[in-house]
């Protein structure tokens, strides 16, 4: 190899002498060079020679370090009160004993007093006064004022999901505890606000098919709800899926829901029984012939809007039906109540979707904000409103609020009277939101206002 040759191979970073040796160093390892001056048959016998295994014999170990070795105990890092002085099998000039450590008696102390036996009776000095609860004080229930007549408020919106249904029963659930005689219509044919009540519903119960359809009295339908001494609810069965195609036939079929409720209230009258307050009638999600029937026996609509773009989409059709029935069917009728739910503080969107509505509506929406809370999805499942499934959450305290502010707004008597035929007197029975609440609902209710549940 030239000098040229061999300059250009130093340049690529080649140090070997053959083609094998370049493309080894090039994969980075390099090959040690046989120093100069050793031949061929040198290295080959230095390679055989270590390829010989040689034999060294092991060094015999002595029996006595090996007895000392095996016998050896490690103490632990914090020996107990009984192990034992660690001793080393050594000669016996060696030997290194560890003392013990001293044992600790574990006895109670001469001045105190050992625990009386179960027959014996403790002494009266040495026992502590219970430390009384916050919530153990009694309180008088809160009651919410009377309206001078039956109010009836049909809960409708098209788009479905609002919170109709959860928003029908825990107002009437929130009204009833308050000392109010509340009526809920179901007229969805899904029947969740028969579920949420604890209203038996299934095929064969009589129920609101058979008063639009058949013609019954509102009378022989109603179910008494266990939750609340003063609530009331006629059921949604099955069958109420058809009751629309069968009134498309009937005369005066936008008016039967209207007939019922006149008739069973002139029966309540005639008995000397106690007038109902409030009516919420719970629409299904469409602007169909069980719609209209409620919109035609209701003078009041209350409207939940959830804090959505799309709620609001729905809201423009929603009111212009409205519009009609007013001119044609129902000229009293008028959307009173807005109330916002499902409320996200946390999303702009929500607090947008409320700075809007309540720029268009004013003063028809409710200052109260009903926020998401799992409580309220889980209350149905036991049969219960969320009232009663768990009054301290941010979804009761909401839908409380929102009822006493709904109760409030209406022309409302000052005094109830009583023993008034037409009227009749407030019920016997305690208000049980005292017994569900303990007092917290009262201090915790203000909130809910304005979504700080």
């Amino acid at each position: 190899m030239n000098h040229k040759e061999e300059q250009s191979v130093n340049q690529l970073g080649w140090f070997g002498r053959n083609t094998a040796v370049a493309s080894s160093s090039a994969l980075g390892w390099f090959p040690v060079p046989a120093p100069r001056g050793v031949s061929r048959e040198t290295d080959e016998h230095v390679a055989s020679a270590s390829a010989e295994v040689i034999d060294v014999p092991r060094e015999t170990p002595d029996p006595a370090v090996a007895s000392v070795e095996h016998s050896v105990v490690v103490p632990r890092e914090t020996p107990s009160v009984a192990d034992e002085a660690v001793t080393v099998d050594e000669p016996e000039t060696d030997r290194i004993e560890q003392p013990l450590a001293p044992v600790v008696e574990l006895r109670a102390p001469a001045d105190e007093t050992p625990a009386a036996f179960p027959d014996e009776e403790p002494d009266e000095e040495a026992v502590a006064p219970p430390v009384p609860r916050e919530t153990s004080t009694p309180r008088t229930p809160e009651r919410f004022p009377r309206p001078t007549e039956t109010r009836i408020m049909t809960i409708a919106n098209q788009k479905g999901g609002v919170g109709k249904t959860t928003t029908a029963v825990n107002l009437a659930s929130a009204l009833s505890a308050a000392g109010l005689k509340v009526l809920v219509l179901d007229l969805d044919p899904q029947g969740n606000a028969s579920t949420a009540l604890g209203i038996d519903h299934h095929s064969g119960v009589p129920g609101m098919y058979e008063v639009l359809v058949e013609g019954k009295p509102l009378e022989d339908v109603v179910q008494r709800c266990e939750e609340a001494p003063d609530l009331w609810c006629a059921p949604a069965t099955v069958d109420l899926a058809g009751a629309e195609i069968e009134l498309v036939s009937m005369v005066a079929r936008e008016s039967r829901l209207q007939r019922a409720v006149a008739k069973y209230f002139k029966g309540l009258k005639q008995a000397g029984e106690r007038r109902v307050d409030y009516v919420l009638v719970d629409c299904p999600p469409s602007l169909g012939l069980l719609t209209i029937n409620a919109f035609v026996a209701a003078p009041e609509v209350l409207i939940p809007i959830q804090c959505e773009y799309y709620a609001l989409e729905g809201l423009s059709q929603l009111l212009s039906n409205i519009e009609l029935i007013q001119e044609h069917l129902n000229p009293d009728l008028a959307v009173t109540t807005i109330l916002l739910t499902m409320y996200d503080g946390r999303t702009r969107l929500a607090a947008q979707v409320v700075d809007e509505v309540r720029h268009h509506f004013g003063d028809q929406v409710l200052r109260s904000l009903v926020p998401r809370s799992v409580r309220i999805s889980e209350a149905p499942s036991h049969g219960q409103t969320v009232m009663a499934y768990d009054p301290l959450s941010s979804g009761a305290l909401a839908y409380l609020e929102a009822a006493r502010e709904m109760a409030q707004r209406g022309v409302h008597e000052v005094e109830a009277p009583e023993g008034d035929a037409d009227t009749g007197s407030a019920p016997a029975a305690a208000d049980p939101w005292a017994r569900w609440t303990d007092g917290l609902a009262t201090r915790r209710g203000s909130a809910s206002k304005e979504g700080g549940a």
